[in-house]
């Protein structure tokens, strides 16, 4: 490292985002000169001017500092970076279905690759008079939700037998075995979420 070289600048990691031309609008909106900043800033004039040209982004910390120096709303200063997040539409006439025997999945909620542990996926499923279902039934890791829209059920989870009218919700941890059986005279229909999501329709 030369004499001229600063250690605080060095730490700043170049970045692709672009703060620099906000900041110094704000600052010489304000009449403040880069040594004024930098001074209240507690860092070197350099760095404020090399930040300002975008040469170096600045650490999450050190930008925070300048903002509060300038008394630059945070909002202003991320605006264009806001990250768009999908919203994942499954319509009702193209659901993914699977069926295990009698028993369909329609799948409403698609698992997310990337989500990994906090990935979900949610079905309708729809089971005859006395059918059960069979995945799941082993035990994984993760949580379940269930809601009954129409029918009656049994869930039988850890030997335990558990009664499930029309309008219930179950939640459970889903590591030991467990399964869904229709105990009425009519079609069950339920809503099931599982996460992480174990990918039931491929």
């Amino acid at each position: 490292m030369t004499p001229s070289q600063n250690p605080e600048d060095e730490k700043q990691k170049r970045i692709p985002y672009h703060f620099g031309e906000k900041l110094r609008q704000v600052r010489e909106h304000k009449g403040y000169t880069l040594k004024v900043v930098a001074q209240q800033a507690g860092v070197s004039e350099s760095l404020v001017s090399q930040i300002e040209r975008n040469h170096v982004s600045p650490a999450i910390d050190t930008l925070l500092t300048l903002a509060n120096v300038l008394d630059i709303n945070l909002e202003f200063l991320f605006e264009e970076y806001r990250k768009v997040r999908p919203v994942e539409i499954v319509r009702h006439d193209q659901r993914p279905i699977v069926k295990e025997d009698e028993i369909i999945y329609e799948e409403i909620a698609k698992a997310n690759e990337s989500a990994k542990e906090n990935s979900i996926e949610s079905y309708i499923i729809t089971l005859p008079p006395a059918s059960q279902t069979h995945k799941g039934s082993y035990g994984h890791i993760g949580r379940e939700i269930g809601v009954i829209l129409q029918g009656k059920a049994k869930l039988t989870y850890e030997g335990r037998e558990y009664f499930l009218d029309e309008g219930d919700s179950v939640t459970f941890s889903a590591a030991v075995p467990h399964h869904l059986e229709n105990i009425g005279d009519t079609e069950l229909r339920a809503i099931w979420t599982v996460t992480p999501a174990q990918r039931f329709v491929k």
